[in-house]
């Protein structure tokens, strides 16, 4: 199965250096949303899931040990570097203790950087993928089987409506951006991979074309909804 996009969370109120490592990160393909704040950043939460974070220490008003403590009162935890200039011994044992997952003192490189957090997001896709199963509606979707069940009955799914499925019911009831589907799974948007998307979109209406608890919506000009009815697990 394909992996899924980590989407960042970077809090930096430099902003140059915001701006700069933002269009880093994305390019190499971490879409990342940048707050020069954290207060800012608390607001996103309510708005979008983010998979991971980069957070300066040292801001005015909620600084980043904080902002992470505020977020693990809203059983909110995330993997996360901190970022900082400041180096004794004492600060980064702080940092650990409010619990980040890496420590990088500035300054530093992106490459460095970016290499860290490779191997944070991998050990997060890893959990991820141990024996995951998701219930919609009347069907159950056992992702290590590559299997779509309804009433016993087994239906073997190929790679590609694996992947789009499991994203589906990643956001299930909510909108994925047409854009964001076709970077995620196709890793670029152009007008083929549209199109043998659009063939895919069909094919998984049809494997859930039996409950009428379930849509896949169109949603114009925006992208897909998989809205599921009276869910039990969600």
């Amino acid at each position: 199965m394909m992996e899924r996009l980590i989407k960042i969370m970077l809090v930096e109120d430099d902003k140059n250096l915001g701006l700069i490592l933002k269009s880093y990160l994305t390019v190499k393909g971490y879409p990342t949303t940048l707050c020069f704040s954290g207060e800012e950043a608390l607001k996103h939460f309510d708005r979008e899931r983010i998979d991971f974070m980069i957070v300066d220490v040292m801001m005015p008003g909620i600084d980043g040990f904080t902002l992470v403590e505020k977020l693990k009162k809203r059983n909110i935890d995330i993997p996360t570097i901190f970022l900082t200039g400041k180096s004794s011994r004492a600060d980064v044992s702080q940092g650990f203790k409010v619990g980040c997952d890496d420590y990088i003192v500035k300054p530093f490189s992106m490459e460095e950087l970016l290499e860290r957090v490779r191997a944070i997001s991998r050990r997060v896709i890893l959990r991820e993928k141990e024996q995951r199963i998701f219930k919609i509606s009347s069907y159950t979707f056992d992702i290590a089987r590559h299997v779509l069940i309804r009433n016993g009955v087994e239906k073997k799914l190929t790679t590609r409506e694996l992947d789009l499925l499991f994203m589906f019911c990643e956001y299930m009831n909510r909108v994925v951006e047409r854009t964001y589907a076709l970077h995620r799974i196709w890793r670029k948007d152009n007008f083929f991979n549209a199109r043998n998307m659009d063939v895919y979109i069909s094919k998984i209406r049809k494997l859930l074309k039996d409950d009428p608890n379930i849509e896949l919506q169109n949603i114009h000009g925006v992208g897909y909804r998989l809205v599921v009815k009276n869910n039990t697990n969600q």
